[in-house]
């Protein structure tokens, strides 16, 4: 393994009734002013708007609302919230959804702390925040583990890019099944592959066989396939979704990542690809990651092999990705990226695009070119 210093900074709370218990051990030090954020009022539908803004009324707190994040949050959304939070002298921010709502909030908490634009000061200067207004973050949906660091993904739609902004992490997360009770089917195996994805991809970066992380990487790669699984044969089976949610935040706590290099650039592709379609992103992973696969199989046979028999209990690297491929379709997921939801017609001349504009990762099994990338993503057509 190679050296690492490895903090732990957000404080869980999971299980049923998790989020009053969460807000009243944190509401002396809310200050008056709390930003509830959330995206397209799911949360009024389903009664949990009414429970958070219940208990931080009680609480004495003046609650300001901050709607309407959309998936794939915009840099424009995130400086619409960072303008109200220094409106309305926001003192805390809580985020009530899912990977989107945490991800706008983490950039938007680092934004209102700023008197420069936080794109330009890391993709210019290459200076990072180091303080913002503190947050916690309610899971309404899970997969992407956003409440667990302090990474977002924001979609600059000016410069047809979609990518990493780092904000600042919650102090706190709330993982209660319950809440994503309402969340329809396809959004949940959706989640649940991204996080899927997340551990898949830190345990194809560049790193020695006996890494523990990837011990612990499998090990979560098993079990949210076991419990995907579950959920396609009972969608409102509580413990499956409380199993995904914790396999989820593992994913992205840092614990799978250290002391190692990783892959992402699976990632790296759908992002660029959601940057010009707005696709839904765990089902763009869905698509790509088989046939990225298979373009890097030999560059890492080794791994791929034993995922493929400690996650599907095949016996070669080939089986285990073609196992990957079955999965995939076994759970509904799109296999083409015909089938994804997209604000734009997906032709050769987009995918050449988001091929010439993806991020190319340096430490996966093997660098990609952009011919390359082209080449697998037509092949997802």
């Amino acid at each position: 393994m190679k050296e690492f210093v490895f903090t732990y900074p957000t404080k869980v709370y999971f299980g049923e009734g998790a989020a009053p218990k969460a807000l009243k051990e944190y509401l002396g030090a809310m200050g008056k002013t709390v930003m509830l954020a959330y995206g397209g009022g799911s949360i009024k539908a389903n009664g949990i708007y009414e429970e958070l803004k219940a208990v931080l009324e009680e609480g004495g707190k003046e609650v300001v609302d901050f709607s309407g994040i959309m998936s794939n949050p915009t840099y424009a959304k995130v400086q619409e919230g960072a303008a109200l939070v220094k409106d309305k002298q926001v003192d805390f921010i809580l985020a009530a959804g899912g990977g989107s709502v945490i991800d706008c909030c983490k950039v938007i908490s680092a934004q209102a702390k700023l008197q420069e634009d936080i794109w330009e000061m890391e993709y210019s200067s290459y200076k990072f925040p180091t303080e913002g207004i503190p947050m916690g973050a309610v899971v309404t949906a899970s997969g992407t583990g956003a409440e667990m660091n302090a990474g977002a993904v924001i979609t600059c739609e000016d410069k047809n890019w979609k990518g990493p902004i780092v904000g600042m992490p919650a102090r706190f997360a709330v993982l209660d099944p319950a809440y994503t009770a309402s969340v329809p089917r396809m959004q949940v195996l959706s989640g649940a592959f991204d996080t899927l994805s997340h551990a898949m991809e830190t345990y194809l970066g560049n790193s020695d066989q006996d890494n523990v992380s990837d011990d612990v990487a499998l090990a979560i790669m098993k079990n949210t396939v076991v419990n995907m699984r579950r959920l396609l044969k009972d969608i409102n089976d509580m413990e499956a979704r409380g199993n995904l949610m914790w396999d989820s935040a593992m994913a992205e706590n840092g614990i799978l990542k250290v002391g190692r290099l990783t892959d992402f650039q699976a990632h790296q592709m759908e992002h660029q690809l959601g940057a010009y379609t707005d696709c839904n992103h765990g089902q763009g992973l869905a698509v790509i990651h088989p046939a990225y696969y298979r373009h890097i199989l030999k560059d890492a046979e080794g791994k791929f092999e034993r995922f493929g028999k400690e996650v599907f209990g095949v016996e070669t690297a080939q089986e285990g990705v073609e196992a990957l491929a079955e999965f995939i379709k076994e759970c509904g997921l799109p296999t083409k990226l015909t089938e994804l939801k997209s604000k734009v017609e997906i032709t050769p001349e987009i995918l050449r695009k988001v091929a010439d504009t993806s991020n190319i990762i340096k430490c996966g099994p093997r660098e990609l070119g952009r011919d390359e990338i082209y080449e697998i993503l037509m092949e997802c057509m």
